[in-house]
């Protein structure tokens, strides 16, 4: 396979842009082809390496600075499967690219050219300097692919480079001819009908530059951007419409324009693509049915779950590491040498209890960060990354798609809801992935409802694992919950039914470079995030108690616990799961272990905790994510249903006389 090619001589000429917006780049493609580990090397700022679609939601920024010693700026878009966007992120990205002058890399899944290159044409229509960096060729000669670089070069009209970002492999080359002064690709030559074309060129009469074809075409389909960007006379834009029979947006011509481009593609492409196949491609095809069919499907997804999260994260990181650092570490060594230290060296007696003791930031706050959350939280990042490097989450969208659809969502929402049970915060962000704002406002309040971040689910596990029964009927009841509460939302939230489209990529080993590079980077943005809370918890309980705000606070929320069975120390861990739903299960566990809780109050308690209110850090996320009047209105929802859940459940047991 022919790795290196050269940008054609005829594109030798001169830029049509000035040489300072070339200063700027855009990476520019589908998800999951590679342009964090692209955006990586050229600016060394590393940013998460995704393997399901919809992660890069936020705009990644960095800044390269070439041999001459000239900053460019590098932008790493939102992943759009086309110009014509549908999501928030994709929207964002055709914005980016509309409004930065400056250099375009396209990166494409060099196996996947066929179903890419239609971007590629869409891209060029806007004349702007650009290059396509065909990545993933070590996977595409695997997967029996054979790309002619040269003749795919000439055939464009554009630089067409081949590289392997991981490996570093073809950068250099990238590198090279992205300093030059790469020329505009030629328009598309692809052919309307005889009446759009007519149509087109009376727009085009009132536009101006190398981009008035796509705008023309956006004009007359209707896309709100035409009208923001590029406005026209009425007149002009009343009269081409009305000779096509269009009013607003008019689908037939966008389905008619995609199915031009993926024609063209076609044609370019030509004997410069050649798809061979192999044994490794068919072994995929059979692990995608495998993965993707509900017989095998769901098979597979229970011995994931029993193994990556029961037994990796719940048995090993919830019960063994935490006995361990939690048990042996902190309450053998550091929590009496501590409260010693204090005792003897510090004389203000008053104070002792802000760092040590029963709120103490040291033997509390510390305790809790490190030796019960951080453990969980790398086990559960360790088990997720090599989930998502083994590019399974896609194939768990599509299995779950018919479930979802029940609850008014589609398998897209498996992105942030799997992304939940790693911090429910940052999943509420990624929520924007979704097509619809109904479809936001499910998946935010099922995040806040049923979904535990990895920290509580740990401690959770770690809990209940002890008691199969109990560890059962409580995930039987939060999935109950979770299940009715979507049910209830797609019935009575207005709003069609979502539509499902997702890029497939294909399965592929784990990196364990990129496993470890993202579990470190994880654990350590989550670690710092949770010591400067935990600290300012800890400081807040110890204020809380000796002013005696706590106490008030406690005094009108332990009559509450009564009608959960539970005693009135367990107000506490619900206080606790206000600040973070991670501290409250931590709060849990020494309840649990100072022998305070029976069977049933453990199931029952953990059920409430798990359904409770989202933390304040999730809830300022959904404030500004949703707005304060739907915010507001969930955690009221989800305060009610947790505590009705609760209570029904303690009710049913003691009834039933259920003893654990």
């Amino acid at each position: 396979m022919r790795r290196n090619g050269a940008p054609p001589r005829e594109a030798a000429a001169p830029a049509a842009h000035a040489p300072s917006a070339l200063r700027k780049i855009l990476l520019v493609g589908n998800p999951n082809v590679g342009k964090s580990v692209l955006f990586q090397a050229l600016t060394g700022t590393y940013a998460i390496v995704s393997n399901y679609p919809g992660t890069t939601v936020e705009v990644s920024k960095g800044t390269w600075t070439d041999p001459g010693g000239t900053d460019r700026e590098v932008l790493d878009t939102p992943g759009l499967y086309s110009l014509r966007t549908i999501t928030d992120e994709e929207r964002v990205s055709r914005d980016l690219i509309i409004a930065n002058e400056g250099l375009i890399l396209h990166v494409v899944d060099a196996k996947n050219l066929p179903r890419m290159l239609p971007l590629t044409l869409e891209l060029a229509m806007l004349g702007r300097p650009m290059i396509l960096v065909c990545n993933l060729m070590d996977e595409a000669e695997r997967a029996g692919v054979r790309i002619d670089l040269e003749r795919l070069t000439r055939n464009l009209g554009i630089p067409v480079l081949g590289t392997v970002a991981t490996t570093g492999e073809g950068l250099d080359r990238l590198k090279d001819v992205a300093l030059r002064q790469v020329p505009p690709p030629p328009q598309p030559d692809f052919k309307l009908s005889d009446l759009m074309e007519e149509a087109c060129g009376m727009l085009m009469e009132h536009l101006r530059g190398p981009a008035a074809r796509f705008w023309a075409i956006r004009h007359l389909e209707g896309d709100p951007i035409a009208a923001d960007r590029m406005p026209l006379p009425a007149e002009a834009l009343h009269s081409a419409r009305a000779k096509l029979g269009l009013e607003g947006h008019n689908p037939v011509l966008s389905t008619r324009m995609a199915r031009e481009l993926r024609d063209r593609a076609r044609q370019i492409l030509g004997d410069a693509y050649i798809e061979e196949g192999g044994v490794a491609s068919r072994l995929r095809g059979r692990l995608d049915s495998l993965f993707t069919n509900p017989w095998t499907g769901f098979p597979i997804l229970g011995l994931v779950l029993y193994l990556g999260l029961y037994q990796f994260v719940g048995v090993f990181g919830g019960g063994f590491l935490v006995d361990k650092i939690e048990g042996g570490l902190f309450e053998g060594i550091l929590n009496p040498f501590l409260e010693e230290f204090f005792a003897r060296s510090v004389p203000w007696h008053w104070n002792h209890g802000l760092f040590v003791g029963e709120y103490g930031m040291l033997t509390l706050g510390i305790r809790y960060a490190v030796a019960i959350i951080l453990p969980i939280v790398g086990t559960f990042f360790l088990a997720f990354s090599i989930l998502e490097d083994s590019e399974y989450l896609p194939r768990l969208a599509m299995l779950l798609d018919r479930i979802f659809k029940r609850l008014g969502l589609n398998g897209r929402a498996v992105i942030p809801l799997v992304l939940g049970f790693g911090c429910a915060t940052m999943a509420t962000i990624v929520t924007r992935v979704l097509e619809k704002p109904r479809e936001r406002i499910i998946a935010t309040f099922l995040l806040a409802f049923a979904i535990p971040c990895s920290a509580q689910l740990g401690v959770l596990l770690g809990i209940l694992s002890e008691n199969h029964t109990v560890l059962l009927l409580w995930m039987g009841v939060v999935l109950s919950s979770f299940l009715l509460a979507g049910t209830l939302l797609a019935r009575f939230l207005p709003g069609n039914p979502p539509h499902f489209f997702l890029e497939l990529p294909p399965l592929r080993f784990p990196s364990m470079k990129n496993v470890a590079t993202k579990t470190w980077n994880r654990m350590r943005w989550y670690f710092w995030e949770v010591i400067p809370v935990f600290l300012a918890a800890s400081a807040l309980l110890w204020l809380g108690e000796i002013t005696g705000v706590f106490g008030g606070i406690l005094a009108v929320m332990e009559p509450a616990m009564a009608g959960l069975g539970l005693p009135a120390e367990a107000a506490e861990i619900f206080l606790f799961g206000f600040f973070r739903r991670d501290y409250g299960a931590a709060g849990l566990y020494d309840l649990i272990r100072e022998g305070k809780l029976t069977g049933v109050q453990v199931l029952v308690s953990a059920v409430t905790l798990t359904l409770f209110l989202p933390c304040i850090a999730q809830f300022l996320v959904m404030l500004r994510e949703r707005g304060w009047k739907v915010s507001c209105v969930m955690a009221g929802a989800i305060f009610a249903s947790a505590y009705g859940v609760g209570c029904a459940l303690n009710a049913v047991l003691r009834g039933m006389g259920v003893v654990f």
